[in-house]
């Protein structure tokens, strides 16, 4: 019935219903688009997924808190919680769909008269800029609004000692004010093309879940020297809830003198 009636209004048969007839006439994108920045987030958790397998059962990695835990134990559970949270990868598709289908993003990004290209610089730009907005969310969850940390962003603090598949595990209001909101923020402010906008896509979705392991990585050494977010660095504001607000860069808390190293807070281990 409900095709029906949209037939009718699309052909012109029924024009009393102004709504329709605007999503009828909508001069809606190509949605090849759309469908490669979900396949390119979609391969990007893929690979995750086995690197983290092989530290999980054929590495020695290193924990980075001294709880004991035994990551092996749910590790299938785990990771399909992982993908069917709704706050999570829902929200995040319903609002990748909407704001493509919908022209809501620059002009810039919906060309593919240019081959493949990608420029490193405007990648690293928008990873700078989503994190910017971000660690000024996060700070505000915790400090201006007790109530609003309550209902949005608590739930992901019951995670003292997290581990990778906890990265998307909080609250709808939380993936709206601390991710969605600073997304379109960062689309609007930084103009890409679509490649680089994937590119984006796959290296933000990878990177919030690694730094949310219960492992270090063997490049947290170089990233912590230069003041980019490690998975120590996160354990720190988990662990501590009142440092580290940033998650992609530290600079933001060294600039508001909220950083702490994770080789100073207290039950880590030293060798991380």
């Amino acid at each position: 019935f409900l095709d029906w009636k949209m037939l009718e209004v699309c052909e012109g048969w029924n024009t009393d219903h102004e709504v329709v007839d605007f999503f009828c006439n909508f001069d809606y994108p190509s949605p090849k688009g759309l469908f490669m920045g979900l396949g390119a987030v979609v391969l990007g958790q893929v690979l995750l997924m086995f690197y983290h397998y092989f530290r999980v059962f054929h590495s020695e990695a290193v924990a980075i808190q001294q709880r004991e835990m035994d990551p092996k134990k749910n590790f299938w559970r785990d990771m399909v919680g992982h993908f069917s949270r709704p706050e999570g990868f829902f929200l995040l598709g319903s609002y990748l769909s909407i704001t493509w289908m919908f022209r809501l993003l620059p002009a810039t990004y919906y060309s593919f008269d240019t081959p493949i290209s990608i420029d490193i610089k405007m990648v690293f730009f928008q990873l700078a800029c989503i994190d910017c907005f971000q660690t000024l969310m996060h700070f505000a969850e915790h400090k201006v609004n007790s109530s609003f940390y309550q209902v949005s962003h608590k739930p992901h603090h019951r995670f003292y000692n997290p581990k990778l598949f906890d990265a998307f595990d909080g609250s709808t209001a939380d993936t709206i004010s601390m991710i969605l909101l600073p997304l379109y923020l960062t689309a609007n402010i930084v103009h890409c093309n679509v490649w680089e906008y994937a590119a984006f896509g796959v290296s933000y979705s990878v990177w919030l879940c690694l730094i949310h392991s219960e492992f270090t990585h063997p490049w947290d050494k170089l990233f912590r020297a230069i003041g980019f977010g490690t998975a120590g660095d996160h354990h720190v504001h988990h662990r501590l809830f009142v440092f580290n607000y940033g998650h992609l860069f530290m600079w933001w808390d060294k600039l508001l003198g909220t950083y702490k190293s994770p080789l100073e807070a207290p039950r880590f281990n030293k060798n991380i």
